[in-house]
């Protein structure tokens, strides 16, 4: 079954072109962009640091945290994170490391924007190996040149802005984020906001509050005069999904809910995170051929137990993506209100319109696509149940995940809801 990875992949562009003296290699871009903006290369201007994450889409949402740095180096540092679920005072000297944790399972969610603010692109070193081509950068802040890499599993999308070449987004497997609102700090041109969507309706965005020169930063903060012992330390790795389902206690067979509606037979993928005890605490969407399987897909996942994951003698998290083919059957009795493309459009409060790569779909043609609407107004799935070509789909996508809905009210009460979502390419 080839997994469908709707959320990671809904900006598709320029993939490779031939050389011809006005490309580049996008290891070369990737490489011009991060000396442009990364903090954290050797080499760079000390700083202090302090960030919030918050939802955007649910302001009271429990996905909330403080972040503060001061470096000096690669070598000498000290992060703290503040959320309400996990806490962490990591300090970094050399080979010596002092960690204190609040909480057991640093969130998923909350350690790719670790990583986004301090090394916004982890595959560097496959970034550098690959031969794909991009045309040269050009143009505005609100141009994008985008390339689409594959090497063995992984697939990367990562755009380009115009006027610097600085990254503008990158989505992988198990990690995105968009980086807006550049300004400078000293030779630099940094990120001042960072945003990731991990489901459909639910959009995290970091904002720095503070970023300064360090001038003279206290010795200090930076001893260590007990490390952590590496199995005291929280640590997660990412492996294959044929490792996941080996280290699974019990079934990994889904009971598949029947559907009131829809497609029968098709594919559905998720991306897990566990903790070192082996509970799964995180499954987050990754696509689904039947838009009102997502759910009961990430629920049932999240109820597997793992054996404890072992790295260089320590427990270790871990995360995958995992892919499925469902067979379910239709019960009319479960039919949800389905809403025309013309009610739903009633609900929107707002609207963005897909841009469709060039020559991916006929001009004048319809691009349908089915969208869930839980009882808040939360946009709950996306399903290709028409069957669009990747391109056509991860437009939409990246579409509808923009919109925002007031919620479906029938006889004085909410509704989950259904609707194909009817675009008209231009």
């Amino acid at each position: 079954m080839r997994p469908i990875l709707a959320s990671l992949w809904f900006f598709l562009a320029a993939s490779a072109f031939a050389s011809d003296g006005n490309t580049l290699s996008v290891g070369d871009a990737a490489e011009r962009a991060l000396q442009q903006s990364k903090l954290t290369l050797p080499g760079s201007k000390p700083f202090h640091f302090q960030a919030v994450i918050r939802e955007t889409t649910g302001p009271n949402s429990d996905y909330q945290a403080k972040i503060e740095e001061y470096w000096v180096s690669p070598t000498e540092w000290k992060r703290t994170i503040e959320s309400q679920e996990f806490s962490q005072t990591l300090v970094v000297n050399g080979d010596a490391v002092s960690e204190q944790d609040k909480g057991d399972y640093f969130p998923y969610w909350l350690k790719n924007f670790v990583t986004a603010m301090m090394d916004p692109l982890p595959m560097m070193s496959a970034l550098k190996q690959s031969n794909v081509q991009i045309r040269k950068l050009q143009g505005s802040e609100q141009s994008t040149t985008c390339a689409n890499l594959h090497a063995r599993v992984d697939r990367w999308v990562i755009c380009f802005e115009g006027s610097h070449g600085l990254l503008a987004s990158v989505f992988t497997k198990g990690y995105s984020a968009e980086f807006k609102d550049f300004k400078k700090f000293g030779e630099k041109r940094v990120a001042r906001r960072i945003s990731a969507d991990p489901e459909p309706g639910t959009k995290l965005e970091a904002r720095i509050t503070e970023l300064t020169e360090l001038t003279q930063p206290d010795e200090q903060m930076f001893v260590v005069s007990q490390p952590t012992p590496p199995k005291d330390q929280i640590k997660s790795i990412r492996i294959d999904e044929d490792v996941l389902r080996k280290l699974a206690l019990g079934s990994t067979e889904i009971n598949w809910p029947p559907v009131g509606d829809g497609l029968t037979t098709g594919g559905c993928a998720v991306y897990v995170s566990a903790d070192r005890a082996g509970h799964i605490r995180e499954a987050w969407p990754e696509g689904c051929d039947s838009a009102s399987l997502q759910d009961p897909l990430r629920e049932a996942v999240k109820k597997w137990r793992l054996k404890p994951a072992i790295s260089d003698g320590a427990p270790v998290q871990v995360e995958a993506l995992l892919g499925f083919t469902f067979h379910t059957a239709v019960d009319k009795s479960r039919a949800l209100p389905e809403l025309s493309d013309e009610e739903i459009r009633k609900l929107v409060t707002n609207v963005a319109e897909p841009v469709f790569p060039p020559d991916s779909v006929q001009k004048g043609s319809e691009v349908i696509v089915q969208i869930s609407i839980d009882e808040t107004g939360k946009l709950a799935g996306i399903g290709n149940t028409h069957s669009l070509p990747d391109p056509v789909f991860f437009a939409a996508y990246a579409a509808l995940q923009k919109w925002h809905f007031s919620p479906y009210i029938k006889n004085g009460k909410p509704q989950y809801i259904h609707s194909n979502v009817i675009f008209r390419a231009q």
